[in-house]
């Protein structure tokens, strides 16, 4: 088990969640899902959100992460998931040596003790281990996701403006990045 240096007492376990992990998973996994979309967050959903709908959500990720097309990651602080990331590997056949980094969610409970880094650092190392070379992500533009980039090495690549919406349909500008394993 790895240690958080930013949490006093509370570990934290980053692991792998292969496909009858993360369906056992179901429910935390929305349950995070639907802390971040209601706390405003851009991660595809609009408001309402419910349970179900991030349940079903993460039911389908459970099924391509067992297809072998997904990388589905979790952080644990003291047994309770609370945070996410997924690394999508399935791409077209001229791209086999790149992964895509969706969906890094963070529990608001759960934030400002460095998860969504240990969280990104893992990431990296297991689509390293899978084979991959280069990374792309995508994030709204100004936020604390986008500076946790930078910080760790990704480069930018520029701003689409209103690529994509808030939960309460206010459009939102997206920053492109890459990063080279």
């Amino acid at each position: 088990m790895q240690t958080d240096t930013k949490s006093v007492n509370e570990p934290i376990d980053i692991r792998s969640l292969n496909a009858p992990e993360a369906r056992a998973q179901l429910d935390a996994l929305a349950a995070v899902l639907v802390d971040c979309v209601a706390g405003g967050a851009s991660v595809s959903y609009l408001a309402p959100f419910s349970h179900e709908e991030a349940r079903a959500a993460f039911e389908a990720v459970a099924a391509e992460v067992e297809r072998g097309g997904r990388l589905l990651l979790g952080a644990f602080a003291d047994g309770r998931l609370v945070g996410t990331v997924q690394v999508i590997l399935a791409l077209p056949p001229n791209q086999p040596h790149r992964g895509e980094i969706a969906k890094l969610l963070v529990h608001r409970s759960a934030r400002k003790r460095g998860i969504a880094q240990r969280l990104l650092e893992h990431a990296e190392s297991e689509a390293r281990a899978a084979g991959k070379t280069l990374l792309v992500l995508d994030t709204v533009t100004g936020d604390n996701a986008e500076r946790l980039y930078t910080r760790l090495g990704w480069t930018r690549v520029g701003v689409i403006p209103g690529y994509a919406l808030y939960p309460d349909g206010r459009p939102c500008d997206t920053t492109v990045f890459w990063k080279a394993l």
